[in-house]
Protein backbone atom coordinates (compact mmCIF):
# COMPACT_ATOMS: atom_id res chain seq x y z
CA UNK A 1 0.00 0.00 0.00
CA UNK A 2 2.79 2.42 1.02
CA UNK A 3 4.82 1.52 -2.52
CA UNK A 4 1.86 2.53 -4.49
CA UNK A 5 1.03 5.99 -2.24
CA UNK A 6 4.96 6.57 -3.44
CA UNK A 7 4.54 5.75 -6.88
CA UNK A 8 1.39 7.85 -6.93
CA UNK A 9 2.48 11.10 -5.31
CA UNK A 10 5.63 10.93 -7.71
CA UNK A 11 3.64 11.08 -10.61
CA UNK A 12 1.33 13.57 -9.06
CA UNK A 13 4.71 15.45 -8.24
CA UNK A 14 5.80 14.82 -11.81
CA UNK A 15 2.46 16.31 -13.54
CA UNK A 16 2.44 19.35 -10.93
CA UNK A 17 6.27 20.12 -12.18
CA UNK A 18 5.35 19.92 -15.54
CA UNK A 19 2.50 21.67 -15.38
CA UNK A 20 3.97 24.63 -13.60
CA UNK A 21 6.63 24.43 -16.31
CA UNK A 22 4.78 24.90 -19.27
CA UNK A 23 2.38 27.45 -17.66
CA UNK A 24 5.25 29.52 -16.48
CA UNK A 25 4.89 31.79 -19.06
CA UNK A 26 1.57 32.93 -18.72
CA UNK A 27 2.33 36.19 -16.51
CA UNK A 28 5.14 37.60 -19.10
CA UNK A 29 3.36 36.15 -22.13
CA UNK A 30 3.73 39.94 -23.80
CA UNK A 31 7.72 39.71 -22.73
CA UNK A 32 8.68 36.01 -24.04
CA UNK A 33 7.10 36.40 -27.65
CA UNK A 34 8.92 39.45 -28.93
CA UNK A 35 12.61 38.01 -28.29
CA UNK A 36 11.94 34.81 -29.59
CA UNK A 37 10.70 36.62 -32.94
CA UNK A 38 14.13 38.51 -33.31
CA UNK A 39 15.70 34.97 -33.34
CA UNK A 40 14.62 33.29 -37.01
CA UNK A 41 15.78 29.95 -35.65
CA UNK A 42 15.50 29.21 -32.06
CA UNK A 43 15.86 25.40 -32.28
CA UNK A 44 19.55 26.12 -32.82
CA UNK A 45 19.94 27.82 -29.50
CA UNK A 46 21.22 24.72 -28.19
CA UNK A 47 24.55 23.88 -30.14
CA UNK A 48 25.47 28.01 -30.03
CA UNK A 49 27.71 27.68 -27.05
CA UNK A 50 30.08 31.25 -27.76
CA UNK A 51 28.51 33.91 -25.64
CA UNK A 52 25.32 31.89 -24.12
CA UNK A 53 27.37 28.93 -22.58
CA UNK A 54 29.59 31.31 -20.89
CA UNK A 55 27.10 33.80 -19.21
CA UNK A 56 29.45 34.62 -16.33
CA UNK A 57 30.93 37.73 -16.32
CA UNK A 58 34.69 37.80 -16.14
CA UNK A 59 34.80 41.61 -15.69
CA UNK A 60 33.25 44.18 -17.77
CA UNK A 61 35.29 46.63 -19.77
CA UNK A 62 35.03 49.26 -22.78
CA UNK A 63 35.57 48.37 -26.06
CA UNK A 64 35.09 49.90 -29.22
CA UNK A 65 32.32 49.18 -32.05
CA UNK A 66 31.47 51.22 -35.23
CA UNK A 67 29.29 52.84 -32.61
CA UNK A 68 31.64 54.00 -30.27
CA UNK A 69 32.81 52.53 -27.09
CA UNK A 70 30.50 50.07 -25.44
CA UNK A 71 30.23 47.72 -22.45
CA UNK A 72 31.29 44.03 -22.91
CA UNK A 73 32.72 41.40 -20.86
CA UNK A 74 35.98 39.98 -20.31
CA UNK A 75 35.69 38.32 -23.41
CA UNK A 76 35.12 41.48 -25.53
CA UNK A 77 31.30 40.17 -25.56
CA UNK A 78 28.49 42.54 -26.25
CA UNK A 79 26.16 42.99 -23.47
CA UNK A 80 22.36 44.94 -23.82
CA UNK A 81 19.80 46.00 -22.15
CA UNK A 82 16.24 45.37 -23.04
CA UNK A 83 14.22 48.12 -22.64
CA UNK A 84 11.20 46.23 -20.91
CA UNK A 85 13.19 46.05 -17.82
CA UNK A 86 12.10 48.38 -15.52
CA UNK A 87 14.88 50.22 -13.87
CA UNK A 88 15.85 49.55 -9.97
CA UNK A 89 13.09 47.04 -9.97
CA UNK A 90 15.13 44.11 -8.51
CA UNK A 91 13.70 42.29 -11.31
CA UNK A 92 14.24 40.86 -14.76
CA UNK A 93 11.38 41.00 -17.79
CA UNK A 94 13.12 38.66 -20.13
CA UNK A 95 11.80 34.65 -18.90
CA UNK A 96 11.44 31.91 -20.43
CA UNK A 97 11.89 31.22 -24.07
CA UNK A 98 13.50 35.24 -24.17
CA UNK A 99 16.31 33.93 -22.06
CA UNK A 100 17.44 31.30 -24.78
CA UNK A 101 18.18 34.20 -27.20
CA UNK A 102 19.41 36.51 -24.67
CA UNK A 103 20.70 35.19 -21.50
CA UNK A 104 22.16 36.76 -18.39
CA UNK A 105 25.03 38.24 -17.66
CA UNK A 106 26.14 36.61 -14.51
CA UNK A 107 28.96 37.07 -11.44
CA UNK A 108 29.78 34.74 -8.95
CA UNK A 109 31.38 37.62 -7.26
CA UNK A 110 30.34 39.63 -4.21
CA UNK A 111 30.52 42.49 -6.38
CA UNK A 112 31.05 42.49 -10.04
CA UNK A 113 34.27 44.20 -11.19
CA UNK A 114 34.24 46.90 -14.27
CA UNK A 115 37.46 48.73 -15.84
CA UNK A 116 36.80 52.70 -17.40
CA UNK A 117 32.81 51.65 -16.78
CA UNK A 118 31.52 54.55 -14.91
CA UNK A 119 27.57 53.38 -14.92
CA UNK A 120 26.84 51.97 -11.26
CA UNK A 121 27.13 48.08 -11.03
CA UNK A 122 24.98 46.11 -9.02
CA UNK A 123 23.28 42.50 -9.25
CA UNK A 124 19.64 41.50 -9.19
CA UNK A 125 18.82 38.09 -7.89
CA UNK A 126 17.86 35.46 -11.09
CA UNK A 127 14.91 33.52 -10.70
CA UNK A 128 17.45 30.05 -10.67
CA UNK A 129 19.73 32.17 -7.53
CA UNK A 130 22.28 33.12 -9.91
CA UNK A 131 23.45 36.86 -9.92
CA UNK A 132 22.77 38.77 -12.73
CA UNK A 133 24.65 42.35 -13.10
CA UNK A 134 23.27 45.50 -13.86
CA UNK A 135 24.48 49.06 -14.71
CA UNK A 136 22.42 51.81 -13.58
CA UNK A 137 19.84 49.47 -12.19
CA UNK A 138 19.12 47.54 -15.34
CA UNK A 139 20.00 44.08 -15.62
CA UNK A 140 22.68 43.47 -18.69
CA UNK A 141 22.38 40.59 -21.38
CA UNK A 142 24.13 39.03 -24.21
CA UNK A 143 22.92 37.78 -27.44
CA UNK A 144 22.59 34.05 -28.56
CA UNK A 145 23.74 35.56 -31.95
CA UNK A 146 26.52 37.42 -31.25
CA UNK A 147 29.46 34.92 -31.46
CA UNK A 148 32.91 36.69 -31.27
CA UNK A 149 34.37 39.59 -29.51
CA UNK A 150 32.86 42.59 -30.93
CA UNK A 151 30.15 40.84 -32.78
CA UNK A 152 27.01 43.45 -31.90
CA UNK A 153 23.88 41.76 -33.84
CA UNK A 154 21.79 42.51 -30.76
CA UNK A 155 21.80 46.29 -31.11
CA UNK A 156 18.30 47.12 -32.23
CA UNK A 157 16.45 44.13 -32.24
CA UNK A 158 12.39 44.09 -32.05
CA UNK A 159 13.00 47.76 -31.61
CA UNK A 160 14.22 46.76 -27.83
CA UNK A 161 17.31 45.72 -27.03
CA UNK A 162 20.17 48.17 -27.15
CA UNK A 163 24.09 48.42 -26.66
CA UNK A 164 25.62 49.64 -23.45
CA UNK A 165 27.21 52.47 -23.17
CA UNK A 166 30.44 53.03 -20.18
CA UNK A 167 27.96 55.86 -18.87
CA UNK A 168 25.20 52.73 -18.28
CA UNK A 169 23.20 54.80 -20.77
CA UNK A 170 21.18 52.56 -23.77
CA UNK A 171 22.97 53.93 -26.77
CA UNK A 172 19.59 53.47 -29.71
CA UNK A 173 22.08 54.23 -32.59
CA UNK A 174 21.46 51.70 -35.69
CA UNK A 175 24.41 49.55 -35.98
CA UNK A 176 24.23 50.37 -40.00
CA UNK A 177 24.63 53.77 -39.19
Amino acid sequence: MKKHLSIGLAAFAVGALLSGCAGGGGSTATTAPSAPAATSAPASSAPATSAPASATATGLKIAESKLGPIVVDGKGMSVYYFTKDTKDSGTSACTGGCLTAWPPVTTTAAAPSAEGITGTLGTITTPDGKKQVTINGMPIYYFEKDKAAGDILGQGVNSVWYLVAPSGEMITTAAGS
